[in-house]
């Protein structure tokens, strides 16, 4: 494994594009294990693309898009404003609104990032926001698009860990809206300091609030539509991802009535670009998967740690600070699919739900997103708004400790992240 390891980070430390970097240290490890016919590697992996969860994936990344090219983001948009844009920090609360209405949308906290870096970043900085707190907001606000289903993170979890996507969307709405009301928790502060107050801001009207929802009815109701079906039975978690291009199509067409030839031709060209980059980062860990697994890696980490701690939560709170510093170097979607076969076993060994880790982990590591020195979130906001990595930096310390302090927290308390999954699954 070591061997493996030492590979896979020197070809991302020379630049390797990160499939390549996973396929070629796979293929080593059939190359230097000399009981293994290479045959094997070939077969895992094919295995990898031969899954009917996996199916969720691609179809939630092309209802994105369609949703996109429907209209959905204006509307969205203009709920947000409506709804927070009177409070102190308006552009940065709407921002975080907004990542939480995309959240049932997009999936893609860095799709959501470059999104909103584009249409709210520039009106941001000429309102008189700070460059580096206009890009902190949207960058770790993104964040939480990837808790909120339907999260293409939380489908791979689920998928590499055996682990019930049902329960994984419902546990990650509650955890999704306390990060929300943290984060806007936090930018009233800042704002409030820094001055950052509209003048002469009104709260909004009922009349103007229950206008700007009824706009943004068809969005709003997605999540809500995807959660009941799958409990209902109606769907399984795959299935409802063909619903969800379905709904993004008749929004399109017949509601919105913006969904033309033109714009449903480009959201599939931008959703196989998309889904290709995430597909063949899926394939190649088929053979890392095999090598983890073969090599009993789970069990010696296992071992190795339940020796030296004993609180189930300590367990855990280590391999989130692990989690934080691999986050650092390493995206989301590697992270994932590496290392929730390892952790997996470990959290069920010691009684924690591995729903429960999931949701944690989830957030962790797309954490990691926002934070130097290889966020690709980050990176996306800071290029599109031209803002220094340093003044970024600084001006998130406060959003990126108000999420850790978050993540801690619903590790100590379970119930949180599980009545809504409980309550529904029993």
């Amino acid at each position: 494994m070591a061997l493996i390891t030492s590979v896979f980070f020197a070809l991302m430390f020379i630049g390797a594009p990160v499939a390549f970097a996973i396929g070629i240290s796979g293929f080593v490890f059939f190359m230097t294990e000399t009981a293994m016919p290479m045959s094997i590697a070939v077969q895992k992996i094919a295995t990898m693309s031969q899954s009917f969860p996996l199916l969720a994936v691609p179809f939630f990344v092309l209802a994105g898009h369609l949703m996109n090219e429907s209209g959905i983001t204006d509307r969205l948009f203009r709920f947000s404003h409506v709804a927070v844009g009177w409070m102190a920090g308006g552009l940065a609360q709407v921002a975080i609104v907004l990542s939480t209405v995309m959240g049932g949308v997009s999936g893609s906290a860095v799709a959501d990032a470059a999104m909103e870096a584009r249409i709210l970043g520039p009106t941001m900085i000429a309102k008189g926001y700070g460059k580096g707190f206009s890009a902190a907001a949207i960058a770790v606000g993104s964040l939480i698009t990837a808790t909120i289903p339907p999260s293409i993170g939380l489908i791979l979890y689920g998928y590499v860990g055996n682990v019930s996507i049902g329960r994984l969307f419902l546990a990650g709405i509650i955890p999704g809206l306390l990060m929300m009301v943290a984060l806007m928790t936090t930018t009233y502060v800042i704002a409030r300091r820094r001055g950052y107050v509209v003048t002469d801001a009104e709260r909004p009207t009922f009349r103007a609030l229950a206008a700007a929802t009824w706009g943004a009815k068809w969005a709003l109701l997605f999540p809500v539509a995807l959660v009941l079906t799958i409990r209902g039975g109606v769907f399984t978690p795959s299935e409802v991802g063909a619903f969800a291009v379905v709904y993004a199509l008749a929004v399109g067409v017949l509601a919105h009535r913006e969904l033309t030839f033109e714009k449903t031709l480009r959201a599939f060209g931008h959703a196989i670009s998309d889904i290709g980059l995430i597909m063949i980062i899926i394939l190649m860990s088929g053979m890392v998967g095999f090598a983890i697994i073969y090599l009993q890696v789970p069990q010696g980490i296992s071992s190795w740690m339940l020796d030296g701690l004993q609180d189930p939560r300590l367990i855990v709170l280590v391999i989130l600070l692990f989690l934080v510093i691999a986050g650092c170097f390493i995206e989301s979607t590697v992270l994932v699919l590496l290392l929730t076969p390892i952790f997996v076993p470990i959290v069920t060994q010691v009684g924690i739900d591995p729903v429960h880790f999931g949701i944690l982990m989830m957030s962790i590591v797309t954490l990691g997103g926002m934070t130097p020195p290889v966020g690709v979130a980050m990176f996306a906001v800071c290029s599109l708004m031209d803002v220094r990595i340093e003044e970024y930096t600084l001006e998130a310390l406060p959003f990126l400790a108000t999420i850790i302090a978050l993540i801690v927290a619903l590790l100590f308390l379970p119930g949180v992240v599980l009545w809504l999954p409980n309550l529904a699954f029993g």
